[in-house]
């Protein structure tokens, strides 16, 4: 089958209107930029013979449904199919509790988004002629009411009904947690493990067996791309931090061989915010000294405190360059340990023990 199509994926969107600001102190998203932002993007798509658009989870700041509805209108506007998912930030809690809506409101927000049925929280569809997505929900509540990122045992058994039934179709997987690792140790770090999803290897084995080769998820608010047995995870950073991304991918067949070339922009400036791109940086290296210092003295390094906070400063701009993507790491000056562990996050890796992928710009042969 010979396929040619185009299609964008903005992310983590956590679309805010400016009376729904949070104004934390020590918060990373600038959500005060997000409906701006989106409005340049979608300008800049408008422009592009789009087939579709992909949102794969945090659409709004924290599930307010003002900023639900306020998106839903929003998208209803595009000359282009746009298809959805929930994120964290979008049911918060299983109940409405009268300032964010609750885990089953989400699909009537919607219905012209992928949702034709309000009673399920995930979904498949047609979105070209022998291209398919399918859209699944992470967010499920265990018995405390802890939300906590899994497919439950129904959404599994109804995927393996839908990749049975979709054998002569391309399938695209849109899913808001991680499924294949994106940092080194992801998995078993406390500080990466919240974003993978908790049951990652049974659904990798899933698309496996069905050749199902392209996932496409958000979360880690980073840019990156990674593989595991054949599957890609390609995730794409928050439109509200930095570097404010957005993807524009192109599926083709050429001589018989798929491919996928995945092209990244950013949001340089927005009204109000003329150095966007040198301000959000700022912004986040301002707040990363926390955010290092638990790195350090967690496992695997399991620093003391007076020894990470003598190699915290160095690492202020760590989380950025790894949002940016295709980050390259040199700290000469750590002990061996610390160094051999951040220079690791560098892509590729640097002993070239580790096959490296583009985290921007790339073509992925399928």
């Amino acid at each position: 089958m010979s396929l040619d199509f185009r299609f964008a994926i903005v992310s983590d969107l956590h679309s805010a209107l400016p009376q729904t600001v949070w104004h934390h102190a020590n918060r990373f998203h600038l959500t005060e930029v997000s409906i701006p932002a989106f409005e340049s993007i979608l300008e800049h798509l408008s422009q592009l013979n789009l087939d579709f658009l992909l949102l794969p989870g945090d659409l709004t700041q924290h599930g307010e449904p003002e900023n639900h509805t306020w998106l839903a209108q929003r998208l209803a506007q595009l000359s282009f199919p746009v298809y959805v998912i929930p994120g964290n930030h979008d049911v918060p809690t299983l109940d409405a509790d009268g300032y964010s809506i609750g885990l089953a409101d989400f699909p009537h927000y919607y219905r012209k988004f992928g949702y034709q049925d309000p009673q399920q929280l995930y979904y498949t569809c047609q979105v070209l002629p022998g291209v398919r997505l399918v859209a699944l929900n992470s967010n499920t509540f265990n018995p405390q009411g802890k939300q906590v990122g899994a497919l439950n045992a129904t959404q599994l058994e109804w995927l393996e009904e839908v990749l049975a039934a979709a054998k002569n179709e391309l399938v695209l997987v849109m899913v808001h947690h991680n499924v294949v690792e994106h940092m080194p140790g992801q998995t078993r770090h406390p500080l990466g493990r919240r974003y993978m999803l908790q049951n990652a290897p049974q659904l990798l084995q899933i698309l496996r067996q069905a050749n199902v080769q392209l996932v496409f998820t958000g979360h880690l608010h980073v840019q990156n791309i990674a593989c595991w047995g054949g599957v890609y995870d390609i995730t794409t950073g928050s439109l509200v931090s930095y570097p404010h991304p957005y993807r524009v991918l192109h599926y083709s067949t050429c001589q018989g061989q798929p491919r996928l070339q995945v092209e990244s922009l950013r949001v340089e400036s927005i009204t109000g915010w003329p150095q966007l791109q040198h301000t959000s940086r700022e912004w986040m290296g301002d707040r990363s000294i926390a955010f290092m210092m638990q790195m350090l003295t967690h496992p695997p390094l399991s620093l003391t405190p007076t020894e990470a906070e003598v190699l915290a400063p160095s690492l202020r701009y760590f989380w950025a360059a790894i949002a940016d993507g295709d980050p390259v790491f040199h700290f000469p000056s750590f002990p061996a340990p610390a160094r051999h562990y951040f220079e690791s996050f560098s892509t590729p890796h640097p002993s070239g023990s580790i096959p490296g992928l583009a985290d921007n710009n790339t073509t992925l042969l399928l």
